[in-house]
């Protein structure tokens, strides 16, 4: 599985972006796609994931109510949309493929159920 992202920037706070994740190889219809991002100096942390089917997703705390993720099913991809970022927000988003079922969507939050890894997309968010 291949991921592809892109959509990152320099932003204002109170801006927007869409990040995409392109999967494309064998399977690649069946994984779930998640977001981690990184922060200078910190930890990779969770931001949301989207199911196979797009029947189910979620978000971290700190960016509900501001992100929404989404899937394109038909051309496998999935979307990140930010909206009002704030400085916080920072960091290299990156997108990740897993081919996990879970019951619960808290286990999405760990980078190890995520087999594949694409490149990393920068958004920088100024105050």
């Amino acid at each position: 599985v291949q991921l592809q992202a892109s959509g990152g920037g320099l932003v204002e706070t109170g801006g927007s972006l869409t990040l995409s994740c392109a999967a494309t190889g064998p399977s690649s219809t069946s994984y779930g796609l998640g977001w981690f991002r990184q922060a200078p100096g910190k930890d990779r942390e969770f931001v949301g994931i989207i199911t196979s089917n797009a029947a189910r997703s979620s978000l971290a705390d700190s960016v509900k109510g501001r992100f929404t993720i989404s899937r394109d099913t038909a051309k496998n991809a999935a979307y990140l949309k930010m909206n009002n970022l704030i400085p916080d927000d920072t960091g290299v988003y990156t997108c990740a493929a897993s081919r996990y079922t879970f019951s619960s969507m808290r286990y999405y939050t760990d980078s190890t159920k995520y087999e594949y890894w694409g490149q990393g997309t920068l958004v920088t968010v100024s105050s």
